[in-house]
C-alpha cells in the first residue's frame, strides 16, 4: 500500500494521475499547504524541503535504518512508480532516455518557470510588469517548444504515453493563468485533449480536489510566499 502525502497542484495531481493510471493502491492524505501543513516535523520527516508530494511505500525496498521506503519530489516518485510497475518509463535505452530528458524538461523548466508565471500574475501582492512580461514570455516559449516537439510526436517522449506527459500535463490545465491562448499551440491542445479524455487522468485530478480552497486568504499567502517559507523548521 502507498500513502500519499500530497494536495491538488500540479506536481500533486502527477502523482495522483499515476497511481491512478497504473492502478496501485494508495491512500491520499492531504498536506494542506496554505494552512502550513507541509511545515509539520510528521511530513519534514519524509520531505525536509517541505514541499508536497511525498510518499511511503509499506512494499518498497527495505531502508537501512529500518523504516518505511519514503521518496520526496515528484519527478523521483514518477520513475520509482514506473519502475515498480513497468509502466509508462520504455525499457529500450533510446526510449527511456528519451522520456526522461522530457521529465527533465518539466520539472527543470515547466515546473518553475510557468510556477513563476501563475506567482507574478495571480498571487503577487502587487503587480511588477517586469516579472510579469519575462514569465509570460518564458511561458509562451516552453508551450512553443512543446508544441514543436508534438507536431512530430503523438506525445512528447514519442508516439507512447509516458511518464513526460503525465508530469507535464498537469501544469498546462491552467494556461489561461499563464496569459496564452491555448489555440496558438494547436499540437499542445490536441495533446491535452488527449490526455484529458483519459479516465485514469479525470480520476487523478479530482484526487483531494474538495478539500482545496480556490482562493487564498492573506494567512495562506503568508504561509506560502511570506517568512513563514523560509523560516527554520
Amino acid at each position: 500500500m502507498i500513502d500519499v502525502y500530497s494536495w491538488a497542484t500540479p506536481n500533486g495531481q502527477k502523482i495522483h494521475i499515476m497511481l491512478e493510471e497504473t492502478g496501485l493502491e494508495y491512500n491520499a492524505h492531504p498536506i494542506n499547504i496554505g494552512a502550513g501543513d507541509q511545515f509539520t516535523h510528521e511530513f519534514l520527516e519524509i520531505s525536509p524541503n517541505n514541499k508536497i508530494p511525498a510518499i511511503i511505500d509499506s512494499d518498497g525496498p527495505k531502508r537501512a535504518d529500518g523504516k518505511p521506503f519514503s521518496l520526496f519530489e515528484s519527478g523521483a516518485i514518477l520513475i520509482y512508480l514506473a519502475e515498480k510497475t513497468g509502466k509508462f518509463l520504455p525499457i529500450d535505452p533510446a526510449a527511456r532516455y528519451e522520456t526522461l530528458q522530457w521529465l527533465m524538461f518539466q520539472m527543470g523548466g515547466i515546473g518553475p518557470m510557468l510556477g513563476q508565471t501563475h506567482h507574478f500574475r495571480v498571487y503577487a501582492p502587487q503587480p511588477i510588469e517586469y516579472a510579469i512580461n519575462r514569465y509570460t514570455n518564458e511561458a509562451k516559449r516552453l508551450y512553443g517548444v512543446m508544441d514543436t516537439k508534438l507536431g512530430k510526436t503523438r506525445y512528447l517522449a514519442g508516439n507512447d504515453y509516458t511518464i513526460a506527459d503525465i508530469a507535464t500535463y498537469p501544469w498546462t490545465r491552467s494556461w489561461q493563468n499563464q496569459g496564452l491562448q491555448i489555440d496558438e499551440f494547436p499540437n499542445v491542445k490536441r495533446w491535452q485533449e488527449a490526455i484529458a479524455a483519459r479516465p485514469a487522468v479525470q480520476r487523478g485530478v479530482e484526487v483531494l480536489a474538495s478539500e482545496r480552497v480556490p482562493l487564498m486568504d492573506e494567512k495562506a499567502k503568508e504561509v506560502l510566499f511570506g517568512a513563514t517559507q523560509y523560516a527554520k523548521h
